[in-house]
């Protein structure tokens, strides 16, 4: 039957279960009288995929002798077994059931499913009559229950329209929510929307039939590993088709649970005014009538034209002409979020229905309401979605059909791009106070990333997107351009400060050039930080908003007629550093200092309970000019377990001189972390650099021992090649040579290393790790301090490019 092509789907399901049934009726022939053997959970619901589980009950009506009864389960379950099935299995007489239902909520579920497959027909009929019975006898009890139990498995297994490797059956949107779903249905207090949520159920379902046969294992979760083979079973383009799909499914389901919760909740609400109800409303979340604390449910109260807040939801008015007022979904929507509730299921159908397109601009109360909508803050993401759902959003933004339910591969993202579109203007509308036009800024949030669902460069893309929808939302032709250049460049702050050397003063006046107004600058800081935050943990820090801060401060001096800093200036010797140059060539080897640098409220935006928060420890490096160094001192900083978060290396002249030669010293000023425990000592750094530079330390061979005791467990998916390449213009001083590679202990020692055979010198290095990715750029010159010509300078990075290979 698996092999058989023509036969897939739900199809397939069905008569696999059939043949299940028939097989296991045949082994329970001659069984005693009053028994009955009852699949539950999920083959009871009449379906199966390749490798799912068998859920049986053998059950009796207690007349049987414990002997034969036990006879009976040996020849049903051992020949399970034998197939190497898995199975879930009981033996229970009617009372047993009940009891185990009523102490174990899953027990409850799978009984819900109950059906017959051999024995007496009666006895299975009365175990579905009595459990049915039961349960909505105590749905207002059970249901918080239910609700709680779901809630668990989100926070265990997160939500499966966002994961990379998703538990088809566990993760929120998953299959056991449709198992809950059927639940709440089956209490009658409730029942899901029914519009997509079939669908959503067959591709589920149809994706853990392709990953059960691909496999041959009996798993749920779409390992990455196995998704090309799936994508390509279910007859899809790749595994970025598979995982759309599936997230698209899951959101239906999402979608269909929160509205689902509701509807019970509103029940309970409307049935139970005793305390006791007080307490289930508490369970299930409920709030009395959104942020009206003892305002009647029963009211409807306006909230704008044609909106009114009714039982805890934006719903539409009694007046409202949806099919005469285009504008309505904006204004209902933007009412919603402002008023954090969510939109009534009714109200979005309607909408949906009647509702005539926008003209072509949209009028300024539409462009207002959409403004409205996204400066809500969180409560902007329930209500898209919302609309999301119905294709409202589509309708209006005709290019967000294309990034919808995107995948990104990059396990920094913990969305799809379409969600990160609106957490990013979720996390602007907390920027707005910062900003002269917070509308630029949330509408150049949603769109930053609009490029992604086409190929090439997304912010080339995005540009040429955003202009047109920016003139079809109705903004003005400088509006329209301020846009397109936030999403052409909402990666160049952050980008430039953790990669480049600002006090170069051709990167400064390159970005001043890139942004080309103190106006737009100032949009762009806010955007670099809300697009961040809303990336997730690993893409915003203290260091990073310190470095961004400083970069923007040197922008705006340019914008407003200042030169950019000269880069002599900043070749400068602070006190402490000549002080540290002074001592290296007196005692002809290395001195270290270790410093906490700290960043004000006003570079980072928050500030710790105990003051501002660390962005890192500054350690400082001084000793007599030789080769080597850069090597030497970044493979002892990975020995010790430290991050390397930014590197600056100069060639200090020290005033006078000492027996007829200028005194010259190689400075290195090092940000750095610790991965975790404490910072090693300054004595024990430097007894170790000693000894990498005289060759003593065996510093290449502990790295790899360390690099292979590092080594993560294998995932299937191998990362791509690192990638050397030459950044041209960026510097009138050096030549940068930019490296892209997975993030290991050593990189930057085999990359200084590289350099060092080269025979170039490294002036100054910026590190910046995002997730699993360094992005390391190094500026050098020839041995005259020079830049390099071109065709060194390509010849350098093919050869930094093949060591590390």
């Amino acid at each position: 039957m698996l092999r058989d092509t023509e036969l897939s789907g739900p199809d397939r399901r069905r008569a696999l279960a059939g043949l299940t049934d028939r097989w296991l009726a045949r082994l329970f022939a001659a069984a005693p009288p009053g028994t009955a053997l009852v699949a539950v959970g999920g083959y009871g619901h009449g379906e199966l995929s390749p490798r799912s589980d068998l859920d049986l009950l053998l059950l009796h009506d207690g007349s049987t002798d414990a002997a034969a009864l036990s006879a009976l389960a040996d020849r049903l379950w051992y020949p399970v077994w034998d197939l190497g099935l898995a199975l879930d299995h009981s033996v229970r007489t009617l009372a047993e059931a009940r009891t185990a239902a009523a102490d174990d909520l899953k027990v409850q579920l799978g009984l819900l499913e109950a059906r017959h497959v051999a024995g007496d027909e009666d006895l299975t009929a009365e175990l579905r009559t009595a459990a049915l019975a039961r349960w909505r006898a105590e749905a207002r009890s059970r249901l918080p229950e239910l609700r709680e139990y779901a809630a668990e498995r989100a926070r265990r297994h997160g939500e499966l329209r966002f994961l990379l490797e998703p538990d088809l059956k566990e993760a929120r949107g998953g299959l056991r929510d449709l198992t809950a779903l059927r639940a709440v249905a089956a209490s009658w207090l409730a029942d899901a929307p029914r519009e997509g949520l079939a669908q959503a159920r067959d591709t589920l379902l149809d994706v853990r039939d392709a990953l059960h046969l691909t496999t041959g294992r009996a798993t749920d979760r779409l390992a990455l590993q196995d998704q090309d083979q799936v994508a390509a079973a279910l007859g899809l383009l790749d595994s970025d088709a598979l995982l759309r799909r599936v997230y698209e499914a899951a959101g239906a389901v999402s979608y269909a649970g929160d509205v689902t919760w509701r509807e019970v909740e509103r029940v309970l609400r409307a049935r139970t005014g005793s305390p006791r109800g007080a307490r289930l409303r508490g369970l299930l979340g409920a709030k009395r009538s959104g942020g009206r604390p003892g305002a009647s449910a029963q009211e409807r109260t306006p909230l704008a034209e044609g909106v009114v807040e009714h039982e805890g939801e934006a719903a539409l008015a009694l007046h409202a002409r949806p099919d005469r007022d285009p504008v309505l979904p904006l204004r209902a929507a933007a009412a919603a979020a402002q008023a954090g509730l969510p939109l009534a299921l009714p109200a979005v159908r309607k909408l949906a229905r009647t509702a005539p397109d926008l003209p072509v601009p949209w009028p300024a109360e539409a462009r207002e309401e959409f403004v409205t909508l996204l400066g809500a803050g969180e409560a902007t993401v329930p209500v898209w979605e919302a609309m999301d759902a119905a294709g409202l959003i589509t309708r209006l933004l005709p290019d967000w059909e294309r990034v919808r339910c995107r995948p990104q591969r990059n396990p920094v993202h913990r969305y799809t791009v379409d969600r990160h579109l609106v957490e990013t203007a979720v996390r602007a509308a907390a920027l707005t106070r910062r900003v002269h036009r917070p509308d630029l800024l949330l509408t150049g949030a949603l769109l930053h990333d609009i490029g992604k669902g086409w190929p090439g460069d997304h912010s080339v893309t995005g540009e040429t997107i955003t202009r047109d929808l920016a003139a079809r939302i109705g903004f003005d032709a400088a509006d329209t351009r301020t846009l397109a250049t936030l999403v052409r460049h909402h990666l160049l702050l952050v980008e430039t400060a953790t990669r480049r050397n600002l006090d170069d003063p051709a990167t400064v006046r390159s970005v001043a050039d890139a942004v080309g107004s103190p106006g737009t600058l100032e949009l762009l800081h806010a955007l670099t930080e809300a697009d961040a935050l809303a990336t997730g943990p690993a893409a915003w820090s203290a260091w990073r908003a310190a470095l961004v801060s400083d970069l923007v401060s040197r922008v705006a001096a340019v914008l407003a007629g200042e030169p950019a800093n000269d880069q002599a200036a900043g070749q400068e010797l602070t006190a402490e550093g000549e002080r540290l140059a002074m001592e290296a060539w007196r005692t002809g080897g290395p001195v270290l200092a270790l410093r906490t640098q700290k960043a004000g409220p006003a570079d980072t935006g928050r500030e710790g309970e105990h003051g501002p928060e660390p962005v890192g420890v500054e350690l400082s490096v001084a000793l007599p000019e030789r080769s080597g160094v850069l090597p030497a001192v970044a493979g002892v900083l990975a020995l010790h377990k430290l991050t390397v978060r930014a590197a600056d290396l100069r060639l200090a002249q020290l005033p006078g001189e000492v027996d007829g030669e200028t005194p010259r010293v190689l400075l290195l000023t090092w940000r750095v972390a610790a991965q975790y425990g404490s910072l090693p000592q300054a004595a024990r750094l430097r007894e170790d650099v000693v000894r990498a530079l005289d060759g003593s330390l065996g510093l290449a061979s502990r790295l790899a021992e360390r690099e292979a005791a590092y080594r993560p467990r294998r995932t299937g998916v191998k990362p791509p090649p690192p990638r050397a390449t030459v950044a041209p213009g960026d510097s009138a001083a050096a030549t940068v040579i930019e490296v892209r590679a997975q993030d290991a202990p050593g990189l930057l020692y085999r990359i200084g290393r590289a350099l060092e055979e080269a025979g170039v010198r490294v002036s100054s290095a910026h590190v910046s790790t995002l997730g699993a990715n360094a992005v390391d750029a190094f500026y050098v010159t020839d041995a005259a301090g020079a830049p390099l010509t071109d065709l060194a300078a390509a010849r350098l990075a093919q050869h930094v490019e093949t060591e590390l290979r």
